[in-house]
């Protein structure tokens, strides 16, 4: 018997695709929220984090006593880097694939709504002004992708089809890569930021890139860079973005995620004329969640079958290599 938990929050539908699993000879399922995720995982042998924010299987992990294989449906795993499953030999997954092509297109949006002026277009749509004016080229400008992995490299792909200069920053310096070129020591940019028109933020959340980019960074961009971030809310200094933002160290901002969600209704970024807000839903386009349980689906028929997964996230380092 192959015990199946689902955790689940009390506020999202679970697609029939992966709950009839539960229905086939020698699969018992079971579905659990965040209260009562402990009692549900003892005898476990495979964890679908559908809840991909939750925390919860940190507190409950102890009672994890035939875990093998853990999936979070979400590209990000930091919720699951605790040391206990660090150290163990519980197989863990993520949904590699699912949202490269849907954020890559959000960047390139927010991109085009700061070139094409359409803060002010929407502003002076809402009071009645005819505010006839030139906007700016995208082609030709460069753009500096921090985090290297599969979203990133969607992101490079579409911009380099508009005609952006790509480069990346990733966990090491290198030369020659199939879709960056060169790429720079995330550690390190500060010295580098300088010159690029776009600044994008997908780095994953781990101990190395926690407030990766700050004060110092902001301070050495171009006074008219454009900052985004689509990848982690944790990954930035807030305070040190909205001094750049206040202070005109840098042009703007697109944000997609931040250290605290929801945003305060009284953060100071709400405020912000310069800023595109949006409340984490980058990769979230038409049938997303069903995009996941298909992956799930297939992942699970592999495990059944004792096959190996096409990719697993290495724990050490927080991502898929």
């Amino acid at each position: 018997m192959t015990v199946l938990t689902i955790l689940n929050s009390p506020v999202t539908e679970i697609p029939a695709l992966i709950t009839d699993l539960g229905e086939r000879d020698g699969i018992e399922l079971r579905i659990a929220e965040a209260s009562t995720l402990a009692q549900a995982l003892p005898g476990t042998d495979v964890l679908l984090m559908w809840d991909f924010f939750s925390t919860a299987l940190k507190d409950a992990y102890g009672s994890a006593d035939r875990l093998e294989w853990v999936h979070a449906a979400a590209a990000g795993v930091d919720s699951l880097l605790f040391d206990e499953l660090v150290d163990s030999p519980v197989t863990v997954t993520n949904a590699r694939g699912i949202f490269d092509r849907p954020i890559a297109e959000f960047v390139l949006s927010y991109i085009l709504m700061h070139a094409k002026s359409s803060i002010g277009s929407l502003d002076d749509q809402a009071e009645g002004r005819w505010n006839r004016r030139s906007t700016r080229d995208i082609a030709g400008t460069k753009a500096l992708i921090v985090g290297t992995g599969a979203i990133g490299r969607g992101i490079a792909r579409l911009l380099k089809a508009v005609d952006i200069d790509v480069t990346g920053a990733g966990s090491r310096a290198r030369s020659g890569d199939a879709d960056f070129g060169e790429v720079i020591d995330s550690a390190t940019l500060p010295e580098h930021v300088a010159g690029f028109d776009w600044v994008i933020d997908i780095a994953p959340l781990t101990e190395k890139t926690e407030r990766l980019i700050g004060a110092e960074a902001f301070a050495a961009m171009d006074d008219t860079a454009v900052f985004i971030n689509v990848g982690r809310g944790d990954t930035v200094d807030t305070d040190a973005l909205v001094t750049a933002l206040r202070e005109g160290q840098i042009g703007g901002a697109g944000l997609d995620v931040f250290d605290e969600e929801p945003l305060p209704a009284d953060h100071p970024l709400w405020s912000l004329d310069n800023v595109i807000i949006t409340p984490h839903m980058s990769g979230d386009t038409d049938g997303w969640r069903m995009r996941l349980a298909e992956q799930f689906h297939a992942l699970f028929e592999q495990y059944l079958a004792g096959e190996q997964f096409p990719h697993t996230v290495d724990k050490q380092l927080g991502y898929v290599r």
